[in-house]
């Protein structure tokens, strides 16, 4: 069984770390089942293990917070759904690059509930749109990480932030390509739609 637990109100990131920790813990023990926990985030920047401080253009607008998850430099904020998944890859079957693309699949089939075709690319993680401008422009991020084999953090979908917040940093590193949302493309969808639609995806993805 998956857990899914929905935050209505800004989690702050510390308390967010704390609490998966505690919850992977307990999921490794076989002491509590997996969880899939929805939240959204007060406006912040995330430097992953990967993450260079060069990266981050402007610190005066955000706080900015180091993290064990993989990846790069990030921003969550409100209008963004994060989706930390903590999930037990032993019984999974221990395959963390069939994981991602796992998680990269069940965005995908999400977003395509809305009319949006997202893309994916072997160089790059995480999900892709085709810009007005031809130029590819990323929706959705993935940075995981696993303890005993337990993932914790997630994905995050841009679903209506401040775009404006990503001026302040490299996106994952990449410079040649932007930053939208559902919004940007015309989708107005609220967080509960899309999580009954990520609810879905997910089943048919993880078999849960």
């Amino acid at each position: 069984m998956v857990d899914w637990i929905t935050s209505n109100e800004l989690v702050d990131l510390a308390d967010a770390v704390t609490e998966m920790e505690r919850k992977v813990a307990l999921i490794a023990s076989g002491k509590q089942d997996e969880a899939v926990w929805l939240l959204e985030h007060p406006p912040l920047i995330t430097l992953g293990t990967s993450g260079q401080e060069s990266d981050v253009l402007d610190s005066s607008t955000v706080p900015v917070f180091r993290v064990s998850r993989g990846g790069q430099v990030t921003f969550h904020g409100p209008g963004q759904r994060v989706a930390y998944l903590m999930l037990n890859l032993a019984r999974r079957g221990r395959d963390v690059r069939r994981f991602v693309h796992s998680i990269e699949r069940w965005i995908l089939l999400t977003l395509s509930e809305y009319g949006i075709r997202g893309e994916t690319r072997s160089d790059r993680i995480g999900v892709w749109v085709p810009g007005p401008d031809g130029r590819e422009e990323k929706i959705a991020a993935i940075g995981i990480r696993l303890r005993r084999w337990v993932s914790f953090h997630g994905v995050s979908i841009n679903v209506a932030p401040d775009l404006r917040h990503y001026a302040s940093i490299v996106p994952c590193g990449v410079r040649d390509h932007g930053i939208t949302s559902m919004a940007e493309l015309g989708v107005s969808i609220s967080m509960d739609d899309l999580d009954r639609t990520l609810k879905e995806k997910f089943s048919h993805v993880f078999g849960d």
